[in-house]
């Protein structure tokens, strides 16, 4: 049997996760909105899967916002297929009939035209995380299109590179992991790798492939260099913390692991783990938990009428936030966050650090 319903949309595990009364609300069970209770708003995230550790750090700090609304919460999971997620916030919409509240990290930077066309005209309010195209703006589609927040990947993407290659003695061959090309956090963060490699002559790129953000795809990737490049390979530059530690996995099935320096991104547990170890040298921690719930602040607030949006200026709209770049030197202090996380969230503007900039 599937684990994925080509009817409703939703999977087993969600249907499992959600519960049997909230899975057939939304699945088609025949249901009205009054199974979400049709005086309250209904909450949702739309991000990829739970079974990458900064989605689920993602989802913990939605519940949590959900929670301290008292407001029933729904996650939906696109599995990496667009189709699922659009299709799925659809299903959602229809059974609440607009009354929602979506906190959205779309699939494909496309996703995110249809996801929130789809909302206005139904009348949801949607905040976007990540991913968008260029010509799509909170400010075209007020109020229902509520924010769209991110994070400067060109920078960080060649801080972590900078770091990498100093760890390197600033010379030798190194490997790189991407995520999915039409991603624009993984369009971001290649472009930092690039530009610093322009600032260090003696690295050489030996070899750049994409593993879809996931741990299982970078492992034979890692394998096949290692047999291709050999001694060669003196780095490892991940774009996610994920594809970090299967670049791990196959270097420590070489008895590598700690010898030959690796980055990531995304600050998650396994990997603030493998700084500790010395495994992986450097990561930036995004905060996933704060993102999650924040989203879905910043919506509920608009829908409450609480804030007038079209009075804000488009840094609020439109935002790049603070991350941290995290390293051996402050790793401790990351993780007794990471593991006990928390977060304002009447202060939606807290870590807002400018206007998203288009390169």
């Amino acid at each position: 049997m599937s684990n994925y319903d080509q009817h409703s949309g939703f999977s087993r595990r969600d249907f499992i996760r959600l519960g049997a009364g909230a899975a057939f609300a939304v699945a088609g069970g025949g249901l009205s909105s009054l199974a979400f209770g049709a005086d309250k708003p209904t909450l949702a995230c739309s991000f990829r899967s739970l079974t990458n550790p900064y989605y689920t750090a993602f989802n913990k700090g939605a519940q949590d916002f959900a929670k301290s609304a008292g407001l029933p919460y729904v996650p939906l999971t696109t599995e990496g297929s667009s189709e699922k997620g659009i299709a799925d916030i659809r299903a959602l919409l229809q059974k609440t009939g607009g009354n929602l509240v979506l906190n959205v990290d779309p699939n494909d930077s496309a996703d995110a035209r249809v996801i929130v066309e789809a909302c206005t005209k139904a009348g949801a309010f949607v905040t976007t995380i990540w991913n968008k195209p260029k010509d799509l703006h909170p400010w075209d589609a007020n109020p229902n299109y509520v924010a769209h927040l991110s994070y400067d990947g060109v920078a960080y993407g060649e801080q972590t590179a900078t770091q990498l290659f100093k760890a390197m003695g600033g010379k030798g061959g190194v490997v790189a992991l991407g995520g999915i090309f039409s991603n624009v956090p993984a369009i971001e963060r290649k472009a930092g790798l690039d530009a610093a490699l322009k600032k260090y002559p003696g690295i050489q790129l030996l070899d750049f492939q994409v593993a879809d953000w996931n741990s299982q795809k970078a492992f034979p990737i890692m394998q096949a260099w290692m047999t291709r490049f050999n001694s060669k390979i003196k780095g490892v530059w991940a774009a996610n913390d994920d594809m970090a530690l299967g670049a791990i996995e196959a270097l420590r099935a070489e008895g590598l692991a700690g010898q030959i320096p690796v980055t990531g991104m995304d600050g998650t547990q396994p990997g603030l783990a493998a700084i500790k170890t010395g495994e992986l040298i450097a990561s930036v921690d995004w905060d996933p938990y704060w993102l999650g719930g924040i989203g879905l602040s910043m919506g509920l607030q608009a829908k409450e009428k609480k804030v007038d949006l079209a009075s804000l200026p488009k840094d609020r709209r439109e935002s790049f936030c603070t991350a941290t770049f995290v390293t051996k030197a402050n790793v401790q202090e990351v993780a007794r966050r990471a593991t006990a996380p928390s977060a304002d969230w009447n202060n939606v503007y807290a870590r807002v650090s400018g206007p998203v900039v288009y390169r």
